[in-house]
């Protein structure tokens, strides 16, 4: 608690720091907004006819690929260009690639499109990461992360109802025409807005960590393979929702619009209510690594055990959404402390780096996943039924829950600061 103390009159005087975070959650509203966009505007109609569920799945997992590609090295990118650069250069690489998705017709096409959107948006998390452990301190982390992770959530809130209306009344195309323009707005204000602040310059600009000494290290491999298993649970949540209701209840593209974003609202609580209670418990005495594993325990537990009973309580659509919105509860408040333990253990001119190569997990298990839900709905929907084929997926992806959280409270060891990297970007900046 003392090392907290001392860390709050600094963060007092800072309060760009609430600026700051605000920009990093605009731009995950933008990342998600991007991202959704096409699994709503292809969940019906004109584009629904041109791919079909596996195709979905392979176009998923073109995405993924690219995620994980991208995570290999855009927390290092980051690192070494700094936040400023960095994360506006993902913004632009990203908004362009959403933009390109209004001129694909084909199937492989828009593989293509997702391929490099995936390349770009990657690099959201780590460039976020990297401004909160320059603006904020160790106490307040968890809270700053919950903030501009709720993004992710808002920004799933958004979707339905705004894609429903653009493609509507403007046609598919115009649609990621007119979404593109709000992420280059974006990265107009950011670019102009953004400093290091003074405090953080030292560390922030502090000799980079190789990647593969990071790593070497126990903390950075067991939380990458945590991720493979809990990451994609929230890419079913978002991915599908929209073909689950379309091919279980029968609702068209603009029901959907209406009453999807409840899921999402439930989700977005998580984001805010996880990170405070961290920050809270801490205040009350609990050391700073317990009470993260304590959070990401019960998110954990919230997140799987819906999913698993799901097939036995869900009988009405609003019954189904409640269960999504549980689950993605349980995932963003597990990300808003997930995202704080980069920061805690790495040096920060490593943060980006270390949530990068993490979040390769991420890209994996969602590659290998949305494949494989892609697989299971057209095979078992074809012998059974789509209620039946979903039923599936709801069970498996909530033991991929459990699997993650398990892996994470067993095998990761204490999230405290790691002595070795330390000392040997101190020693890097003595020589």
């Amino acid at each position: 608690m003392e090392k907290v103390q001392e860390l709050l009159p600094t963060v007092k005087l800072s309060r760009m720091r609430w600026v700051m975070v605000f920009m990093a959650f605009l731009a995950t509203v933008l990342n998600y907004v991007h991202r959704l966009s096409f699994n709503y505007l292809s969940a019906d109609g004109e584009l629904r006819k041109l791919i079909p569920d596996d195709a979905f799945g392979y176009i998923g997992t073109a995405f993924f690929i690219a995620y994980m590609l991208s995570n290999a090295f855009s927390g290092f990118v980051i690192d070494k260009l700094g936040t400023r650069l960095g994360y506006s250069l993902c913004m632009a690489f990203w908004t362009t690639a959403g933009l390109v998705h209004a001129f694909a017709i084909t199937p492989l096409q828009f593989g293509i499109c997702r391929f490099f959107l995936g390349i770009g948006e990657a690099g959201n998390w780590p460039a976020a990461i990297k401004l909160t452990s320059e603006w904020f301190p160790p106490h307040e982390r968890s809270t700053a992360s919950g903030i501009f992770n709720s993004g992710s959530a808002l920004g799933a809130i958004l979707v339905p109802p705004l894609v429903a209306y653009l493609g509507t009344h403007y046609g598919w195309q115009s649609t990621f025409i007119i979404l593109a323009a709000f992420g280059y707005l974006w990265l107009a204000v950011y670019w102009f807005l953004y400093y290091t602040p003074e405090h953080s310059l030292k560390e922030a600009k502090a000799r980079i960590i190789p990647p593969t000494k990071l790593f070497k290290t126990r903390f950075v491999r067991i939380f990458t393979l945590s991720k493979t298993f809990m990451d994609p649970v929230w890419y079913f949540v978002t991915f599908w929702i929209g073909r689950y209701l379309v091919d279980v209840h029968g609702w068209d593209l603009k029901k959907i619009g209406w009453f999807a974003m409840l899921p999402f609202i439930i989700a977005d609580v998580g984001n805010i209510a996880g990170g405070y209670f961290t920050q809270f418990i801490i205040k009350k005495g609990v050391p700073i690594p317990k009470a993260r594993k304590i959070a990401v325990t019960i998110s954990g537990l919230i997140m799987g055990i819906p999913l698993i009973l799901a097939p036995f309580v869900i009988t009405t659509p609003v019954s189904a959404l409640v269960i999504f919105g549980l689950a993605g509860f349980g995932y963003t408040s597990y990300t808003a402390n997930s995202l704080a333990f980069p920061a805690d253990v790495v040096p920060k001119s490593a943060a980006a780096s270390v949530w990068g190569l993490a979040c390769v997990g991420t890209g994996l298990g969602g590659a290998l996943f949305q494949s494989i839900s892609g697989i299971t709905l057209k095979s078992v929907s074809a012998s059974h039924s789509y209620t039946t084929a979903y039923d599936v997926l709801f069970i498996g992806f909530g033991v991929l829950a459990i699997i993650g959280l398990l892996i994470m409270l067993l095998f990761m060891g204490p999230l405290v600061k790691n002595e070795e990297l330390h000392r040997y970007v101190e020693e890097n900046q003595e020589v």
